[in-house]
């Protein structure tokens, strides 16, 4: 009887452990609940100048795949920008995939960096990796952000040692209309 106890505890304990997330798989979850939805945002941070300011910007949570989400990201009607998450090894991967308007990538893609540990449920950090620094040396101290609530996601830029600071927030409580595909997705 005793070992029988002692059985169903280790079964117990490892069950339990086993369903304990860590704040990757938290936060890769609660995203992946918005698939299919889209959301308008607004600039909270950016240069006074930014091409951003002023123009309608919504996100679509296009794809959802076990390992992959793609979001495109709508700019007025630029349809050129589709932020790529990848969740591998209790990291998450942020890459931007920019495209021309006859699908075609742009020179300056596939940026982005890798979280350095496993995070938060609610925030994830991506410091530029070393396919920025070569891709995009002024870039190699970028870190971005992605912010994801109840009632908010906001994707975030920092340019560290520079007043480079971008921010846009998705109110996710109000879904918008879905937007045309973003240039080049049926190449994607």
């Amino acid at each position: 009887m005793k070992q029988l106890i002692l059985s169903i505890f280790f079964i117990l304990s490892i069950s339990s452990s086993a369903q304990v997330k860590n704040g990757a798989q938290e936060f890769w979850t609660n995203l992946k609940k918005h698939c299919g939805k889209s959301f308008e945002g607004e600039v909270i941070e950016a240069p006074e100048n930014d091409s951003f300011r002023g123009q309608k910007l919504i996100m679509h949570v296009k794809q959802c795949s076990e390992n992959i989400i793609k979001i495109p990201f709508f700019v007025g009607n630029d349809r050129s920008r589709t932020w790529v998450l990848t969740y591998q090894n209790e990291r998450i991967q942020l890459k931007h995939d920019h495209r021309h308007e006859d699908g075609s990538p742009d020179n300056v893609t596939m940026y982005g960096g890798t979280s350095s540990n496993s995070g938060l449920a609610e925030i994830q950090f991506f410091p530029a990796d070393q396919e920025t620094a070569n891709l995009i040396g002024y870039a190699s101290t970028n870190v971005w952000w992605i912010t994801l609530n109840d009632t908010s996601f906001t994707y975030n830029l920092r340019r560290i040692g520079t007043d480079r600071l971008f921010s846009v927030s998705f109110d996710i409580t109000k879904p918008t209309e879905t937007p045309a595909d973003p240039w080049g997705w049926n190449i994607n």
